[in-house]
C-alpha cells in the first residue's frame, strides 16, 4: 500500500494510492488524523487503510494533487555515510578516510522537503546529490532490537536525496551543518507499507541529472544492510515510530567526478528505486 500526503485547495490530505488516482482518508480522519498516528496504529490502521481503498473509487486524480513529504516532520532524520563499497572508494579518492564502524549523522528534520519540490540551494556553492534508499520506524519504537527482529519494526519506505553542501560538511566533524540547509531532504513520493517490500535489499536505484545518469546501484551493495543499522542505532537510543533513516548513498556523486560537477540553478535531479517510486526535484 501507498501512502501519501498532499495538498489540494490548501489543506493538507492523506490518501492512498489507487490505479492513477487517490483515496482519500477523510472517512476515517477521526481516527487515524495523521500520518504518525497511521504508522502508530499498526495492523489495525493499515487494515483500516486497505478496507477503506478496496470499497471506494480514486477521488482525486494523482495529477491533481501536490505531493508532500510522506511523513510529518520525524523525530529523528538519521544518515549512514559510506555504506556502499564503491563510493567508500570514491570518498578515499578524495582524502576522506574509511569509517572504522557504522557513521552516522543527522538530517536536522527542518530539511525536510516533498518529492517534487524546489531544492533551494541557499549559500553552498558545492550542491551535490544522493540518491538512497529510506526506511521509516514504526509501528513501535525499537531499543536494543536484534537483527533477527529489526525487520518487525519498519513500517515502510520511500526515496529519499541526500542533498548536501560540500563545502559546508567538514565545518563540522558530524556533517550536520553540510546536510541540514533547509529544503535539502526531499522525500517520497509516497511511504510503501514494509509488506509490499517483501527483499529491501534487492532494489536497483538510480540518480539523474537533467536526464543523465549519474548514479547506478542495487540495495544489495550496502556494506551494512538495514538489520544491522538499526540493531546498530538502537543499541544507543531508541527509535520512534516516524523516525526517518536514509540508509546510504552509491557512488556517481557529483563530488567524486573528476573534475567535480555540482548541481547549478536550473538542474533537475531525479531519484528513482524500482519497487518503491521516484522524487524529481529543481534546483533553484
Amino acid at each position: 500500500m501507498k501512502i501519501v500526503r498532499y495538498t489540494l485547495g490548501g489543506t493538507v490530505h492523506l490518501g492512498v494510492i489507487k490505479d492513477s488516482g487517490i483515496v482519500d482518508l477523510a472517512p476515517i480522519a477521526a481516527k487515524f488524523p495523521t500520518m504518525r498516528a497511521i504508522i502508530t496504529g499498526g495492523s489495525d490502521a493499515l487494515s483500516a487503510l486497505r478496507d477503506l481503498a478496496a470499497g471506494s473509487p480514486p477521488g482525486v486524480a494523482l495529477a491533481q494533487a501536490q505531493l508532500i513529504a510522506p511523513i510529518e516532520q520525524p523525530g529523528k532524520y538519521l544518515a549512514i555515510g559510506m555504506n556502499y563499497r564503491k563510493h567508500l572508494e570514491e570518498a578515499a579518492r578524495l582524502g576522506v578516510p574509511p569509517p572504522k564502524q557504522q557513521l552516522w549523522f543527522n538530517k536536522q528534520t527542518t530539511c525536510l522537503a516533498g518529492p517534487f519540490d524546489v531544492i533551494d540551494p541557499g549559500v553552498t556553492e558545492q550542491l551535490d546529490y544522493e540518491v538512497e534508499l529510506a526506511l521509516v520506524i514504526g509501528p513501535k519504537a525499537a531499543k536494543n532490537v536484534t537483527e533477527s527482529r529489526a525487520r518487525d519494526y519498519v513500517f515502510g519506505y520511500c526515496v529519499a536525496n541526500d542533498v548536501s553542501a560540500r563545502d559546508w560538511q567538514f565545518h563540522s566533524p558530524t556533517f550536520t551543518m553540510g546536510k541540514s540547509f533547509d529544503t535539502h531532504g526531499p522525500i517520497g513520493p509516497w511511504i510503501i507499507t514494509a509488506d509490499e517490500v517483501p527483499d529491501p535489499h534487492s532494489l536497483p536505484l538510480r540518480c539523474l541529472v537533467n536526464g543523465e545518469l549519474r548514479q547506478s546501484s542495487d540495495t544489495s551493495q550496502m556494506i551494512f544492510n538495514i538489520w544491522q543499522q538499526i540493531a546498530y542505532l538502537s543499541t544507543a537510543f531508541t527509535l520512534e515510530p516516524g523516525d526517518l533513516i536514509a540508509t546510504g548513498t552509491p557512488e556517481g556523486v557529483g563530488v567524486g567526478m573528476q573534475p567535480p560537477r555540482f548541481l547549478k540553478s536550473g538542474d533537475i535531479v531525479r531519484c528513482e528505486i524500482d519497487g518503491i517510486g521516484a522524487i524529481e526535484n529543481k534546483v533553484r
